[in-house]
């Protein structure tokens, strides 16, 4: 069994996690000096959002450079010294790898944008005018209304974005710009880097001669592409990850809502290792939405014999307990059910304190995407400054004192405990970690289903509504349940329970 399918993996966002050199903003140092704590919650391995350098007007995923650290993160030695120390706790490390576009001040772009004769001028997708100086096609860009084309005066040609105009396209149809993404990836992988979330990877390739339906326009295209040959990329990119011991890792993001079609980037066990789910991000909490999102992510990965991953909430959705209304029973409940669903799951940064989105004044907003309310410091001590020296790049979110880390692990029947206890439950029990799902339906307000292996057989009850539901089995040994302080037989509002069937 491949580590990955075991394990549980966090979410980093590094500007917001810790700070030690004074600035406001989270640091490589600062996940070392993190380290331990990750080790007590009992995860196995953590995602680093961007780290690259980067002119950051989308935060580190406009790469200019795919081999160093950002000065504001580090250095290289301060990443190795990370990786070196991750691993001595066992924990693993994986990079954020954006292979879709690179920043406008990338010397690859610059290049590419000099002449038409640049060496490197077909390694990014450049377009001529129409005959009346229409755009190539309809294509609209991420967070706006505006086209995915900027003209650029100097060669008189567009250029295609799917992102910010400072986020040109790479020409993935290039040979060399395939040859020069994989040795970025080698880079990394010399360096013990266990495996890379893909940024977009859909996208790769392009068929820039189809419009996109006019009833989607309002959308980006980035949902709508889906291009045979890039699964042919995609297993280019694997066999770059076989010429390395240890199953380094491939975790997509195909931010393509239908699970048929996600499951195809999979490959035959020849693609991607894994791809995010993103439907539960969009899965109103109840048990019926929840019942259709697991039904059609197993039908579907079941087509390709592939092994699904689950998540709440991450660096470009609102945090799983602001969609819930800050209902601390429901966020219990959720927390214990993606820790007990068939896959990988992969916990956000501050999910498992039960942290909310923060409000930003209009005078602190940053990013283009408007994602700044989820990427809120981590409130570390119940102090005003929360554990960081300075004011932080952003503002905290509300009740980060009661739901800092300090506070937390003083109650030990705190979210932060609860979810550490969910953690241990799982590695104890190979039928949560390993097991097939079974059984699952839905019975009024109860979703109910069993993770099963030899000699193992656990049933998961989650109690949607806001009354006591069904009892649970009088011949069940109680595993674990989420309300406090519950002591009945019969599952209490908004209560998960697993218990062992004999």
């Amino acid at each position: 069994m491949t580590w990955w399918r075991d394990a549980v993996v966090y979410q980093i966002y590094p500007r917001s996690f810790s700070d030690t050199n004074g600035d406001g903003i989270g640091d490589l140092n600062g996940v070392r000096q993190r380290l331990a704590y990750l080790a007590w919650l009992g995860v196995d391995a953590i995602w680093l959002s961007p780290i690259f350098p980067s002119p950051m007007r989308d935060f580190g995923y406009d790469v200019s450079n795919y081999e160093d650290i950002d000065p504001v993160f580090g250095t290289l030695a301060d990443f190795d010294a990370l990786v070196a120390e991750a691993h001595a706790l066992d924990i693993r490390v994986l990079l954020d790898w954006v292979p879709n576009h690179t920043s406008s001040v990338h010397p690859w772009f610059l290049d590419s944008r000099s002449s038409r004769e640049g060496a490197k001028r077909d390694w990014y997708v450049w377009r001529d005018a129409g005959p009346r100086g229409e755009l190539p096609n309809n294509w609209i860009r991420a967070w706006s209304d505006q086209p995915a084309w900027t003209w650029d005066e100097t060669t008189r040609q567009y250029y295609l974005h799917c992102f910010l105009p400072s986020q040109p396209d790479l020409n993935w149809a290039n040979v060399e710009v395939r040859a020069a993404m994989h040795d970025t990836l080698r880079f990394w992988l010399n360096r013990g880097v266990d495996g890379f979330r893909m940024d977009v990877i859909h996208l790769l390739g392009k068929d820039i001669d189809v419009d996109d339906p006019e009833d989607l326009r309002a959308l980006s295209h980035s949902p709508l592409n889906d291009v045979a040959v890039t699964h042919d990329y995609l297993r280019e990119i694997r066999h770059v990850l076989e010429e390395y011991e240890g199953d380094r890792v491939s975790v997509g993001e195909v931010y393509l809502l239908d699970p048929e079609r996600v499951a195809t980037y999979y490959g035959h066990d020849d693609e991607l290792h894994l791809s995010f789910n993103f439907a539960t991000l969009f899965t109103p909490w109840r048990p019926g939405a929840w019942l259709d999102v697991i039904m059609s992510s197993e039908k579907a990965l079941s087509h390709v014999k592939a092994w699904p991953t689950w998540v709440l909430s991450n660096h470009d959705n609102a945090r799983v307990a602001t969609r819930l209304g800050a209902d601390e029973r429901m966020v219990r409940a959720a927390m214990a059910l993606l820790l007990t669903l068939r896959g990988t799951p992969f916990l956000y940064e501050g999910e498992e304190l039960g942290l909310v989105d923060a409000v930003i004044p209009p005078d602190r907003v940053v990013d283009p995407g408007g994602r700044d309310g989820c990427r809120s410091p981590m409130p570390w001590t119940r102090g005003a400054d929360h554990g960081w020296s300075v004011e932080p790049w952003l503002p905290f979110a509300e009740g980060a004192s009661e739901h800092s880390v300090e506070a937390q692990r003083e109650d030990e029947d705190s979210m932060l405990h609860l979810t550490r206890r969910i953690l241990e439950v799982r590695r104890s029990h190979e039928a949560l970690r390993r097991g097939d799902l079974e059984g699952l339906h839905v019975e009024g307000d109860v979703l109910a289903f069993e993770r099963v292996c030899p000699g193992e057989r656990l049933r998961v009850m989650v109690n949607f509504s806001s009354t006591e539901s069904a009892p649970l089995p009088s011949d069940a040994g109680l595993v674990l349940r989420t309300s406090r302080g519950a002591d009945s037989r019969v599952l209490v509002p908004g209560e998960l329970a697993v218990v062992a069937l004999p």
